[in-house]
């Protein structure tokens, strides 16, 4: 169980612009994780209302909860380990279990029992050390839709974000608006209906 502060750079990225990066990158197979983020809210979306978001992470069969929520630098994110016994009950409609996530929607009288599963993002991740951070590329699937992302991990969001937009000025990327891959699943699985 931890808690950290999570500061991030996101820049979608075209199909070609992602491949020429693993390219320039020299990435191979061996080099790309895939995991999956399971997502909760409630009916009304009271956690998208409150700039906050709440996944299950599955990955090398390992399960992990984890709470994101708006801060005035970055978000604070808490984590949670959790059994596949415990995450496959939530994702088949049981509680969300005790433990730090728990406590800290609680204390903002959050209405737990009215989580919901709304459904899961697939993606293939390579993340790499640049420049005193953590550059990461996405390919994600979901809802019959799958799009490309490049994301730069830092401690110092000002440095970081210099250092970010020069990368994609470098490789010629353009500097798009980027929402988070929650927001990205929730537009998508609203624009089916």
């Amino acid at each position: 169980m931890s808690q950290h502060i999570e500061i991030e750079f996101k820049n979608m990225l075209t199909k070609e612009e992602y491949l020429h990066l693993i390219t320039e990158f020299s990435i191979n197979e061996t080099m790309i994780d895939t995991q999956i983020n399971h997502y909760f809210d409630t009916e009304k979306f009271q956690l998208k209302e409150m700039g906050s978001a709440l996944r299950i992470r599955e990955k090398e069969g390992r399960f992990e909860l984890t709470l994101k929520q708006p801060l005035a630098v970055g978000l604070l994110e808490t984590n949670q380990e959790l059994t596949k016994d415990v995450a496959f009950s939530m994702l088949q409609g049981g509680s969300l279990p005790s433990g730090i996530v728990r406590d800290q929607l609680e204390k903002n009288d959050f209405p737990i029992n009215k989580l919901q599963y709304f459904g899961s993002l697939t993606t293939k991740r390579c993340e790499l050390q640049y420049k005193g951070g953590l550059l990461v590329l996405d390919h994600s699937l979901y809802l019959l839709k799958e799009d490309y992302e490049l994301e730069y991990e830092v401690e110092d969001p000002v440095e970081g974000e210099l250092t970010f937009k020069q990368l994609l000025q470098s490789f010629n990327i353009p500097i798009r608006v980027t929402e988070n891959k929650i927001k990205r699943f929730y537009n998508q699985k609203y624009s089916l209906h």
